[in-house]
């Protein structure tokens, strides 16, 4: 039976990942950016029903250029976030740029890549993220360098939130949170250890009532801000709206 399912998302999930290319390809030169993020935001919530999962927002919504600093457990974060924040511009590894299908969408919404193993091209990254930033974009990071469990948070990377605090850029707190029923943190949705992208795509595919709650939290000031002490500030925060296991 959950083979069914999941053969049955798999056709929505393809179809719809052929339907945004052909927008890309077609379509995108001529939006305006205003356009382009309606299609983001309506392609990444279909894209999360194609694929079975619910999705819950909460918290205030800006609308001010920002960092939005998130915790990080699936691939599927992005298009989960896009859904609620389609102006987002995400720092994400090079890889993705190479993934089939799934890397040209990703160039085309502005993704700003980084050679996670270079510290030249992360100085790079945060000099073009300070740029997005000044230049009116929101850019979106996930601090943690990696992808985790759900909980409990991992340790947070800085060097990211100096571009932020060199523009004067507040930082938006985002927490994820992928659960099914009677499991608050969803095993199924992490994508760690030493899996394959596939082995994860699977267990998605397969998975009962998956959900993702994107809970936003108060924007935070970085005026006068060391990074050290933002990233710091930026983890109390994040792992007090995480609840425990």
């Amino acid at each position: 039976m959950r083979a069914l399912v999941a053969a049955g998302r798999v056709v929505r999930m393809l179809t719809h990942l052929l339907h945004g290319l052909w927008i890309v390809n077609t379509r995108w030169k001529g939006l305006t950016p205003q356009q382009r993020h309606a299609y983001v935001g309506w392609w990444s919530a279909k894209m999360l029903r194609a694929l079975g999962v619910q999705l819950e927002v909460v918290g205030p919504t800006p609308t001010v250029p920002r960092l939005i600093t998130a915790n990080h457990i699936s691939w599927l974060d992005i298009a989960a976030m896009h859904a609620v924040m389609p102006e987002a511009r995400f720092v994400s590894k090079s890889d993705i740029q190479h993934w089939p299908l799934v890397g040209g969408l990703a160039t085309a919404v502005g993704t700003l890549y980084i050679e996670r193993a270079s510290k030249r091209d992360a100085l790079r990254v945060v000099h073009r993220t300070a740029e997005a930033l000044q230049d009116g974009d929101t850019v979106a990071v996930f601090p943690e360098g990696t992808t985790g469990p759900g909980y409990p948070l991992l340790p947070l990377h800085a060097n990211l939130l100096q571009a932020a605090i060199s523009v004067g850029a507040p930082v938006e707190p985002v927490v994820l949170r992928w659960h099914q029923p009677g499991r608050p943190y969803s095993e199924d949705a992490a994508f760690v250890g030493k899996m394959t992208l596939m082995e994860s795509l699977w267990r998605i595919l397969t998975a009962r009532e998956l959900s993702i709650r994107i809970e936003r939290l108060p924007l935070i000031e970085t005026h006068g801000q060391e990074r050290r002490a933002l990233a710091e500030v930026l983890s109390q925060r994040l792992s007090a709206a995480l609840p425990p296991l």
